[in-house]
């Protein structure tokens, strides 16, 4: 009864649904109580408080608190001004007490004058242990305004979920992404089932993540670049993947920027004639052989202009041969603008017949082709192959074809630089290293828009082949300035590039869970985000937000953070986020664990004045 009678500060005089009023005895207004030896905060705006309604005992928070005047004390019946003065808090229920534990939801709301009191050390334990019975505990920091009272969270309920880390620049939202990595690695790196089935892959925008032992030291660090010379980019330098990922229809389709009716039915019709020439039993002899076709249909064209264009496609095939193809490679043939057709150079005025087709040097060079090793040069030699064959049976109009192939010509010398698609595997992770950065801070923009695609999606496709054959699987993809790439306005782009890139990220965040596949994004701009990947969060660590579009998007999605922490969000300190989510019971401020600086990413604001004097 004594320890109640200390504990005590009021009782409840509202009941409106989840939001209760309780008037605080005037006892009670001192800022901090000593009891047992110890000094113990009194009620004050964001701490909770316990209601008792007989047996139960029902926790809420603080969210708000302000005075009346109590009409009981008549004109000067009162002997100090503080006794005419009620103190109201205004409290939001947020869980309950069940044989010693807490659990979040209303079981049952109070009555009037239920009495209500200060959480005992043991209860303010158990409302912030987050941890579950059978999970495994990481301890991720403390909380902000009770010193030394860390939160452990459990690993099961926060990395085998989506992650969202939201802040302005220098917040400290990298810190606490590379924090929470980091203390994961610290604790599972050494243990064979970790090594063996979990995967990470992490997308670094701005190569904060690239130093050796940022996070761990045990990692493979890509740091690709699209500014240096292809020849001087060495091969461990580049991505291997198979040239089977690259040929695929719809990323193809947004890589030359296809339209729908016209130039994507033409992509669709050259990888079926790939397909078809790459499974016959003599690949290049069947490919040659089309070739010379093409130039018997070229040189019995009318149309001088198109027939030039495709005889300089055909140059481009055949100078693979002989880089010296130039000076020989129009010998014996003319064009006669009076009748429209190809001639025998300084012969008759006539059209050549196919004898002297097949003796051109055209025609006679295709003996020596052979297939370029690059994938996509393969490709686009297909490609021109199709055009031919297109405009010779009037498939096409070569002006509706030709800026979808020389687009996606344009783009091959930067893929050639970030990819090995000489690459048999399907994996792109060691043996030995299961954490992979890939860091995109010295490439251009279109490689930083495509890759992350291309990478993310090859992954997620061999992760969910792997989990057929074996539910031991787990796979993290961890994406740093996550706008740039899950930007649902941006103008950059054509609509079909975006939505394919956001149907891409959204499957994954919508159906990876029942693979073992996670996302989690990083970015400081939340607005930018897709609200249908922001909504598919499970857990969020809310650093300062300043602009209010910022704060906006965090408040439509996240539903079960309170009136107080919102307000909060623009005033935070730096090093100091709000984490809610399905891992915490609460939404709780915390001050993340420090890292030591070996482990933490380059991303600290530089002090111009260490170099200025």
């Amino acid at each position: 009864m004594t320890t109640e009678n200390i504990l005590r500060i009021g009782k409840v005089i509202s009941v409106k649904g989840r939001v209760i009023e309780v008037l605080v005895d005037k006892t009670k207004n001192a800022s901090h109580l000593l009891f047992n030896g110890q000094i113990i905060r009194n009620v004050s705006v964001g701490s909770f408080v316990k209601i008792c309604k007989g047996f139960e005992e029902l926790v809420g928070k603080i969210e708000e608190e302000f005075i009346t005047e109590d009409k009981e004390f008549l004109e000067k019946n009162y002997r100090r001004e503080k006794e005419r003065i009620n103190r109201i808090l205004k409290v939001s229920l947020v869980g309950y007490i069940d044989k010693f534990e807490f659990k979040q939801g209303i079981k049952e709301l109070p009555l009037i004058e239920n009495e209500c009191y200060l959480l005992s050390k043991n209860e303010f334990d158990r409302i912030h242990n987050f941890l579950k019975k059978d999970d495994f505990g990481v301890v991720i920091g403390n909380l902000a305004n009770e010193k030394g009272k860390e939160i452990k969270i459990g690993v099961n309920s926060l990395f085998a979920s989506h992650i969202g880390i939201f802040g302005n620049t220098g917040s400290g939202k990298s810190y606490t992404l590379a924090s929470l990595y980091h203390r994961l690695f610290k604790q599972y790196q050494d243990k064979k089932g970790f090594k063996e089935n979990a995967r990470f892959l992490l997308i670094d925008f701005n190569g904060e993540y690239s130093k050796q032992n940022s996070i761990t030291e045990n990692k493979i660090i890509f740091n690709l670049s699209t500014r240096k010379e292809l020849s001087k980019i060495k091969k461990k330098d580049k991505i291997a993947i198979n040239e089977r990922v690259i040929l695929n229809l719809e990323l193809l389709s947004i890589l030359s920027s296809a339209t729908e009716k016209t130039q994507k039915p033409f992509l669709k019709r050259t990888l079926d004639f790939f397909d078809r020439i790459i499974s016959s039993s003599n690949p290049i002899d069947y490919f040659r052989n089309s070739l010379k076709q093409q130039v018997i249909n070229i040189l019995s064209m009318s149309n001088k202009d198109v027939s030039n264009s495709l005889l300089d496609y055909l140059y481009v095939i055949l100078k693979e041969v002989d880089p010296n193809i130039g000076n020989d490679f129009r010998t014996k043939i003319d064009w006669n603008n009076k009748n429209s057709h190809f001639m025998i150079r300084g012969g008759l005025a006539k059209e050549l017949d196919d004898a002297e087709k097949k003796s051109t040097y055209i025609y006679t060079s295709i003996d020596n082709y052979d297939f370029p090793e690059n994938c996509l040069e393969k490709l686009i030699h297909f490609l021109y192959v199709q055009i031919m064959y297109d405009l010779h049976t009037n498939k096409a109009v070569y002006e509706h074809i030709a800026p979808a192939v020389n687009k996606l010509k344009s783009k091959t010398k930067d893929l050639y630089k970030v990819f090995d698609f000489q690459s048999t595997s399907k994996d792109i992770f060691g043996k030995d290293n299961n954490f992979i950065v890939v860091n995109l801070n010295d490439v251009n923009l279109d490689i930083k828009k495509t890759l992350p695609l291309i990478i993310s999606k090859h992954i997620y496709d061999n992760h969910k082949l792997s989990r057929e054959k074996s539910i031991k699987s787990y796979l993290n993809i961890i994406i740093d300035e996550a706008h740039n790439i899950l930007s649902f306005n941006s103008e950059r782009e054509s609509e079909t590039w975006k939505d394919y890139r956001l149907e891409t990220f959204e499957e994954i965040i919508k159906e990876g869970r029942k693979f073992g596949v996670f996302l989690t994004i990083a970015s400081q701009r939340p607005s930018d985000i897709s609200s249908t990947i922001i909504s598919q969060l499970h857990n969020y660590f809310l650093h300062r937000l300043i602009n209010n579009k910022d704060i906006e998007a965090v408040e439509r999605t996240i539903s079960y953070l309170d009136k107080l922490s919102f307000e909060s969000l623009p005033i935070l300190p730096t090093g100091t986020c709000i984490l809610a989510g399905l891992s915490a019971q609460l939404p709780v401020v915390l001050e993340m664990k420090e890292l030591e600086e070996e482990f933490q990413p380059n991303s600290k604001t530089i002090k111009p004045t260490d170099f200025w004097l």
